[in-house]
């Protein structure tokens, strides 16, 4: 590829050009440079998730794709015994589900419609009462921002019931952290989960997981992979400060440059800001154009829209599509289970001038 093109999906992300240039260094894993770099990300990870270094939660790193990360917990931290509840509203739900029945784990689901939030009521009810007694359920798993469509559900209103089932609470916060401000403690979260290469403005290589470490501890011996072993991942790295295996450097070292580059843009606070704005614009423009967004407006948020298909019989997306990507510019399919839809994110180190570029591009297409 030669050309940059911009892209406007919850990740891959375009990013700066200051990361870019982060991967340039070549770093060995066992460097002590290196090995303070990783200690540095781990550290500033749990900041922003409102917890201290050295207080109750542990940052656990992980290679591979967001989705690596999210198994790691699924298939590490739920016992033999353990029966896995996954609030569903969307595809990134219903992949946790997938997870969890191959790795032969007893699930169970709370299925809402894809436009609508996941009910914390009608999850306290299906946890039945203090400890799961009625139920068994031992552990909980939420999609914060589901990118099928782009709804928020309330993971704090969510994270009360499910501690209050004496339940372990697993959050897919993937698409929103860095963006959406969240606070550990305050959503009851015992294990949160995220990628380099969403909010925070990295390039794919790694996810990572902040966990509580009492639930961390109590996952040692429960791993049904070897490579996905979270316990394991966080002992190598207390003991040395190393990757059990090769770790993604290049990619580190980008999102070590795009953590810095979040705090001068005034953390989570500025970013959301930015993110906010590009929504505006492009929801003001696309309204204009007749395009009609899936959400109702308060359910939408700053992350991804989704937008079904024009009524035009003559609209196809492919071409849609691609037209806009030989002009440099990238959207998503859509990811719906019921509607034909399509859709465009605002995040990444784009900002609102990038969003007018792509609706004058829209809007030339649409003619």
């Amino acid at each position: 590829m030669t050309t940059n093109k911009l892209l406007f999906t919850p990740g891959p992300l375009t990013t700066s050009a200051t990361v870019k240039a982060a991967m340039l260094c070549d770093a060995g894993s066992r460097d002590a440079e290196f090995i303070a770099a990783v200690r540095d990300i781990r550290e500033r990870l749990l900041r922003i998730g409102g917890a201290a270094p050295g207080g109750g939660y542990e940052c656990v790193p992980m290679q591979g794709s967001g989705t690596f990360a999210i198994e790691s917990v699924i298939s590490s931290a739920i016992p033999r015994d353990g029966r896995l509840l996954v609030l569903v509203n969307g595809a990134y739900g219903r992949r946790i589900v997938e997870m969890a029945r191959v790795h032969g784990i007893d699930v169970q689901t709370v299925e809402t419609p894809e436009n609508r939030k996941i009910s914390p009521e009608a999850v306290a009810e299906r946890l039945g009462g203090t400890g799961g007694i009625t139920t068994g359920i031992t552990h909980v798993a939420v999609i914060h921002c589901e990118t099928t469509t782009g709804i928020v559900n309330p993971i704090a209103e969510i994270g009360e019931k499910v501690a209050g089932a004496a339940a372990a609470y697993i959050v897919d916060a993937m698409s929103s952290f860095g963006a959406i401000p969240i606070d550990l403690a305050a959503v009851h979260a015992d294990f949160l989960i995220s990628s380099a290469n969403k909010c925070i403005e990295g390039v794919p290589g790694f996810g990572f997981v902040l966990a509580r470490r009492s639930q961390l501890m109590a996952a040692k011996g429960c791993a049904r992979t070897l490579s996905l072993d979270l316990h394991a991942q966080w002992e190598g790295l207390e003991a040395g400060g190393q990757f059990r295996f090769t770790p993604p450097t290049h990619a580190l070292l980008a999102f070590h440059q795009a953590l810095r580059e979040l705090d001068a843009e005034g953390g989570v606070e500025g970013r959301a800001a930015r993110y906010c704005r590009n929504r505006q614009v492009l929801a003001r423009g696309m309204e204009a154009m007749g395009f009609e967004p899936y959400l109702a407006p308060e359910d939408q948020s700053y992350i991804i829209t989704t937008y079904r298909y024009p009524a035009n019989p003559e609209f196809r997306f492919e071409e849609f599509y691609s037209r806009l990507s030989e002009m440099g510019f990238v959207i998503y399919p859509g990811k719906l289970s019921q509607e034909l839809c399509f859709r465009i994110g605002t995040i990444g180190r784009i900002g609102v001038e990038e969003i007018e570029g792509l609706l004058a591009a829209i809007r030339l297409i649409a003619k």
